[in-house]
């Protein structure tokens, strides 16, 4: 969706436009920019928009982008060397858009009120520790839950895979029976499918996993939205596309408009809205 979101934007401002993905690699990621950035002048972008793997935000790579007149712009990582390079090169847009995490910890800690209303234990699947999106999306989901829920937190990497991992790690050593936690929040929809994927293989020898509310983060169409209106997601928390909103913000920097914002966040929704959440139940899925 980004991706596309990115291309559409740039099509519509008149800007040029190449889409790399890092496949979640750090790595691959400082591999693909290093050359970008220090590329011969004729061939350098004017901005680079990255969602950074790692949670530091790459900050030499920021740095040195900004030493040869690339703007820089962040896709959700809130990263503290941005107000460093602003004052730095006050001409370049350079700042950070994304989707107020914050907001969507807090839309989860109401949904979580929602599906678990006696209060009790939640398994939490936080993503990267070190990056700021899981940071607050965990402190807004704690904020609003209050004393009555409690969150029992593992870690993923955003990915399926590492929901599945960390859920089964964690049912793996029998946590669960000790206190078994009414639903599994996750801190996108990725590694919700992987922890319901998690419940289901473990479903044979504990039936009640296997219709035990999962809930999620990014609500795409095809995504997370599908996956509550087939049952396997008890609700998800809908982000908008940041890519478009800031590829428009680049154009109007560029062409002498308005100076690119240090920070511009966009506003998340709860699907279901919270009204009509916990009314179906998630459905078990053999094979």
């Amino acid at each position: 969706m980004q991706a596309e979101d990115a291309r559409s934007a740039a099509a519509e401002v008149g800007l040029d436009i190449e889409v790399l993905y890092a496949e979640n690699n750090p790595v691959i990621q400082i591999q693909q920019l290093y050359p970008v950035i220090h590329a011969p002048e004729d061939r350098r972008p004017s901005v680079v928009l990255v969602q950074t793997v790692a949670g530091e935000g790459l900050e030499r790579l920021a740095r040195a982008a900004v030493r040869t007149g690339i703007g820089w712009i962040l896709i959700n990582r809130r990263v503290p060397y941005i107000d460093d390079l602003r004052r730095q090169r006050p001409g370049l847009p350079i700042g950070m858009i994304g989707t107020d995490n914050l907001e969507i910890g807090r839309i989860q800690g109401r949904q979580f009120q929602v599906l678990v209303p006696g209060g009790g234990a939640i398994l939490y699947v936080q993503g990267p520790a070190d990056t700021s999106a899981a940071r607050e999306r965990l402190a807004g989901a704690e904020e609003t839950c209050g004393k009555g829920i409690y969150l029992k937190t593992v870690e993923g990497r955003w990915t399926e895979a590492s929901g599945e991992q960390a859920v089964s790690e964690w049912l793996r050593v029998k946590q669960f029976e000790a206190s078994r936690p009414r639903l599994i929040g996750c801190q996108n929809d990725a590694m919700a499918r992987g922890a319901r994927r998690a419940l289901e293989a473990a479903s044979a020898k504990f039936p009640s996993l296997a219709t035990l509310p999962v809930t999620g983060v990014d609500g795409l169409a095809d995504g997370g939205r599908l996956h509550v209106d087939q049952g396997t997601l008890a609700g998800t928390v809908v982000t908008p596309s940041n890519t478009g909103p800031a590829i428009r913000l680049v154009a109007q920097a560029l062409r002498g408009g308005a100076s690119f914002p240090r920070e511009q966040l966009l506003r998340p929704s709860s699907y279901p809205d919270l009204g009509a959440l916990g009314t179906a139940r998630p459905r078990a899925r053999s094979s």
